[in-house]
């Protein structure tokens, strides 16, 4: 944690992707546009995949919004609240943004933040490609949503 939790931006975006993997830059690629726009009382951080410790970067936050790419998500992508879930089937190297609720809970003994998942529909996720196409539409569709809840 870079700064302490009372003077963290309310707002964290959470991004998760390999920009090396097609589509799968849809999160990064978001949080770009984002970083660039410089928001105020919003942090950006993106990772190649939550683990656990990404529970701590939620402490003093209002809102979480988690963005990531989907091979199943309704095109061109799919906001929706999220709450905790102890689905610990992935590996600690791979959860889901609602283990990582989960995990904030168990070791805040606090309800999380206002939280929220953002995942915009990816086609080809191939080492080496760029964004398809089609997700680089979705983006675009993503990217207006997003501003908007800012």
């Amino acid at each position: 944690m870079s700064e302490p939790a009372g003077t963290r931006a309310p707002v964290l975006v959470l991004a998760v992707g390999n920009p090396s993997r097609g589509d799968d830059a849809l999160g990064p690629e978001l949080a770009a546009r984002l970083e660039a726009a410089a928001l105020p009382n919003v942090e950006v951080i993106v990772e190649f995949q939550l683990q656990v410790e990404n529970a701590l970067d939620l402490v003093g936050r209002e809102r979480v919004i988690f963005v990531d790419a989907g091979t199943g998500t309704p095109a061109p992508f799919e906001l929706r609240r999220a709450a905790p879930t102890a689905d610990f089937l992935h590996t600690s190297h791979a959860l889901s943004p609602e283990a990582v609720l989960a995990t904030y809970e168990r070791i805040t003994g606090e309800p999380p933040p206002e939280s929220w998942v953002l995942c915009v529909r990816g086609e080809a996720f191939e080492l080496g490609e760029g964004l398809s196409e089609a997700a680089s539409g979705h983006l675009e569709a993503a990217w207006q949503r997003l501003r908007q809840l800012f």
